[in-house]
C-alpha cells in the first residue's frame, strides 16, 4: 500500500515523541521536516523510527533562494545552506532533500553563475548519495533549466506542490509537463487566489483533487503523498486539539490514497 505522509508542523507545540506517536496511530506512514540542528534531527529521526515512520526528506533552506542566482556574498551564503542541508540528510540517513529554485513575483532569470551553483550543489549530493527534487513556485523558466540540465541522474527530479499550482500559477498544470521526473509531492490545498497560499488540507479548498490524483495515477509514480500543512494560517485549525487535526489530515491524506491507487 501506498505510503502517506505528513510535514512536522511545530505549531502544533509537540514534542517529536508525542508528534511520531501521534501520526502512527492516525495512520501515517512518512513524514518531512525543515532543517534543523544536528541534535533535534537525531531525535526527530529516532521517534520517527521507534513508530514506523520513514523520515522521507528536508525542505531545503529559502529564505534568500534568490540571491543563489547574483554575484553577491548572499549567493555564496545560500549555497553554503544547501550544501549544509545535504550533509544534514547525510547524517540523519534522509534520502533526499526538496529545493526552490526562486521566490516571488520578481524571481530573477537563470544566470551563468547561478547554473554553476546549482551545478556544484548536484555534485555534492551525488557524492553524499543525497537526491535533490526541484519544486514549483512562480516561474517556470528555471524549473525546466534543472529538469532539463539534470536529466541524466534519476536522483534528481521534480516535487510537485499542487498547492504552489493552484495558488502561484493558476491555469499552469506541471505534471503533464514534469510528472515523468516526479520524485515527491507536497500536497495541500487552498482557494485558487492567487499568492495566498493557505497550506489547507486537502478538501478543506477548491482544488481539484479529482485532476490532481489522476495525474499522480497516470504518472509511474508510486512514492508516498506527503501533506505539507501550516495549520496556523488557518484559525479554525488551530482551535482543534493537535491530534484532532492529525486525525483531520490523516483522512483526507487516506481518501486522497483511495484516489490515486482507486484505478
Amino acid at each position: 500500500m501506498r505510503q502517506i505522509g505528513i510535514s512536522v508542523m511545530n505549531s502544533l507545540q509537540l514534542t517529536n515523541a508525542q508528534f511520531a506517536q501521534m501520526i502512527s496511530e492516525s495512520g501515517f506512514t512518512a513524514a518531512f521536516s525543515e532543517m534543523q540542528t544536528i541534535a533535534q534531527h537525531d531525535d526527530l529521526a529516532n521517534q520517527l523510527a521507534k513508530h514506523g515512520i520513514t523520515f522521507e526528506n528536508l525542505h531545503a533552506p529559502f529564505s534568500h533562494i534568490n540571491d543563489i542566482w547574483f554575484d553577491c556574498d548572499g549567493g555564496d551564503i545560500m549555497l553554503k545552506e544547501l550544501m549544509d542541508c545535504i550533509d544534514r540528510c547525510h547524517h540523519s540517513a534522509i534520502p533526499y532533500m526538496v529545493v526552490h529554485l526562486s521566490s516571488g513575483d520578481n524571481a530573477p532569470p537563470v544566470t551563468d553563475l547561478g547554473r554553476a551553483r546549482f551545478t556544484q550543489l548536484i555534485d555534492h549530493a551525488i557524492s553524499k548519495n543525497v537526491g535533490i527534487a526541484f519544486e514549483n513556485q512562480r516561474k517556470l523558466a528555471n524549473l525546466a533549466w534543472a529538469m532539463e540540465t539534470f536529466s541524466a541522474d534519476d536522483r534528481v527530479g521534480f516535487c510537485w506542490d499542487c498547492g504552489h499550482e493552484g495558488c502561484f500559477t493558476p491555469g499552469r498544470e506541471y505534471m503533464p509537463i514534469f510528472g515523468n521526473r516526479l520524485m515527491a509531492t507536497h500536497i495541500h490545498d487552498n482557494y485558487g487566489v492567487y499568492n495566498q497560499d493557505c497550506h489547507l488540507v486537502p478538501f478543506d479548498g477548491s482544488l481539484d483533487f479529482e485532476r490532481i490524483t489522476r495525474q499522480i495515477r497516470e504518472s509511474s509514480y508510486t512514492g508516498s503523498l506527503l501533506l505539507e500543512l501550516i495549520p496556523e494560517k488557518t484559525p479554525s485549525y488551530m482551535q482543534m486539539n493537535p491530534i484532532e487535526y492529525i486525525k483531520h489530515a490523516a483522512k483526507a491524506a487516506k481518501r486522497l490514497r483511495d484516489m490515486v491507487d482507486s484505478k
